[in-house]
């Protein structure tokens, strides 16, 4: 957020007199962790103030809903609260973004909900769109933060509902979590771009992938990385479209037990792993001919010797030599 001072009163005020911000991004407020805050405080009170600023006879919370809904249900007559000038709708909205920014991260959900509500108000207070590097900065964000919010805010509805029943639970109940969505997303959005073909399906694909992921055939949200690979498989290793269309084909299949990591393991580890060890013996190369060049072979340590030995031999057990 750009410098601007902010001028703040200590008062002790009524629960009563407060008004929950209307602005405010937080979706879910979990049992259990409210009622382990009410405790907290009927024990040693509200140690930290609560934030609100004035509007009429009311005041209206920036930071601190939570202590402010306990404090309700506790029936405290009076709360420590920090009222500070009325700002505008997009003040309002960054001044709570940079609080969790850095305190308490919000879901990322949470934060997607109003993030299309900031860059609104940017437009109309400011008179522009931002772009990822000023939203970042505005609302204590990183860009990578962003573009996750991005890819739940572009989910369709019915998904975003699938989720939002999934925020609701505690999180160690949780399943089909934002970060299987996250993944699922980012792993479609490369296999529609290689192979458009998948693009009239999406949202079957997105059920069938839903349905294998709940019952096991997909192990872990990280498995879609390996979707990606397979997609990126046809221009990075130069197999068949076919071959990848096919593979695909049978993960986004309902009713079998074609997972990700078996499709991955049977058309492109070979290929990556091939890959990566090639990169590393043309490494090796350079480092032997750095070693010739400079005529440094007596300084060659014994177990590294013992080593070239043992690589030799598989080498030439490898070469049929």
């Amino acid at each position: 957020m750009p410098d601007q001072q902010i001028f703040q009163v200590l008062k002790q005020i009524s629960p009563n007199k407060i008004n929950r911000n209307p602005e405010n991004p937080r979706l879910f407020f979990r049992q259990e962790e409210m009622e382990n805050l009410m405790i907290s405080i009927a024990k040693k009170g509200i140690q930290v103030p609560i934030a609100v600023y004035q509007d009429g006879d009311k005041y209206i919370l920036i930071d601190g809903e939570r202590r402010w809904r306990c404090a309700l249900k506790l029936n405290l007559n009076r709360i420590p609260a920090l009222i500070q000038e009325k700002p505008t709708a997009l003040e309002n909205l960054l001044l709570m973004y940079n609080i969790h920014a850095l305190r308490e991260q919000w879901d990322y959900f949470t934060i997607a909900s109003k993030l299309q509500r900031v860059i609104n108000l940017f437009k109309e207070e400011r008179g522009h769109i931002p772009n990822e590097a000023e939203l970042s900065e505005e609302t204590g964000l990183t860009r990578g933060q962003i573009r996750r919010c991005q890819l739940l805010m572009d989910l369709p509805e019915r998904y975003q509902k699938i989720l939002l029943k999934e925020l609701e639970l505690p999180k160690l109940q949780q399943k089909i979590t934002e970060d299987f969505f996250i993944e699922m997303e980012r792993s479609l959005k490369t296999i529609t771009k290689r192979i458009p073909k998948f693009q009239k399906q999406v949202n079957t694909i997105r059920n069938v992938l839903i349905e294998k992921f709940r019952n096991g055939i997909i192990e872990s949200v990280t498995d879609f990385r390996q979707l990606s690979k397979i997609a990126t498989a046809v221009k990075n290793l130069g197999i068949e479209k076919r071959k990848a269309e096919e593979t695909l084909d049978k993960v986004f299949t309902k009713g079998n037990d074609y997972g990700i990591r078996m499709a991955y393991e049977n058309t492109v580890e070979f290929g990556y792993d091939e890959q990566k060890f090639f990169k590393q013996i043309t490494s090796l190369n350079e480092y032997f001919d750095s070693i010739l060049r400079e005529n440094k072979q007596k300084e060659l340590d014994k177990e590294f010797i013992d080593q070239l030995h043992k690589l030799f031999k598989r080498l030439k057990a490898l070469l049929g030599e």
